[in-house]
């Protein structure tokens, strides 16, 4: 087994968090893989049009709209993109993306290197390159604090202006991505917590101040790093 199994293949990963992208990227960089980003549907499309991955990893949350569509629009483009993969924090959305045609699901946080190379080469057709693997080494990654602090500090600038229904839903489903990632199970839960009082309709006053000062708090302390 190479030490480096990605070697040649290029690898785009559609992700609006700095923090789960810069783990995506370390991790395609230990594996020999290119890598290329985009923050939303809009610039994936861009991305797609000018050349073709041989791996699409696409986060379900995304800011402009469904990681699924995306995945279900590329299963049935022909030549089909060799391996397309779902990552999320909620796990409970795998068997939608799957159902959708993805080849694999990645749960955040992605940090465990051997998980990210078996996921893609076993995901990867025969005529491709596709291959059984025997239980590799694992490393974990660490990503860079200063994706972290980008990402919170987009969280504060959503937050300081947050009004519709949409901006709402949008910054709940980042910030829990970004508290998994972070390994940070408070923020998480108060994230989910606003998901879930948005959702039954609750007044969510008390709730974004809560998240404000924690966003704040967890600035402050990355800024420290």
């Amino acid at each position: 087994m190479p030490r480096r199994p990605l070697t040649g293949l290029t690898v785009l990963v559609i992700e609006d968090s700095r923090f789960a992208s810069e783990a995506v990227r370390l991790l395609c960089l230990k594996s020999g893989a290119r890598i290329r980003r985009a923050d939303c549907l809009r610039s994936a499309a861009r991305h797609l049009r000018s050349y073709r991955p041989a791996v699409v990893v696409i986060d379900l949350g995304l800011p402009d709209g469904d990681g699924v569509a995306l995945i279900a629009e590329l299963n049935a483009t022909e030549p089909r993109v060799p391996v397309i993969l779902a990552m999320s924090g909620d796990t409970d959305r795998a068997g939608q993306a799957l159902a959708a045609g993805a080849d694999g699901f990645l749960p955040k946080p992605v940090e465990s290197l051997a998980v990210f190379q078996q996921t893609i080469l076993q995901a990867m057709p025969p005529e491709a390159g596709g291959m059984t693997l025997r239980a590799l080494p694992d490393e974990v990654i660490q990503p860079d604090p200063s994706g972290l602090r980008d990402d919170l500090a987009h969280v504060a600038e959503v937050l300081s202006s947050a009004q519709d229904t949409t901006e709402i839903d949008y910054i709940a489903r980042f910030l829990a991505g970004v508290a998994r990632s972070a390994h940070d199970p408070a923020l998480e839960a108060a994230a989910t917590a606003l998901a879930r009082d948005h959702t039954a309709g609750h007044a969510l006053a008390t709730d974004l101040a809560r998240i404000s000062g924690m966003v704040q708090d967890r600035l402050s302390r990355v800024a420290e790093m």
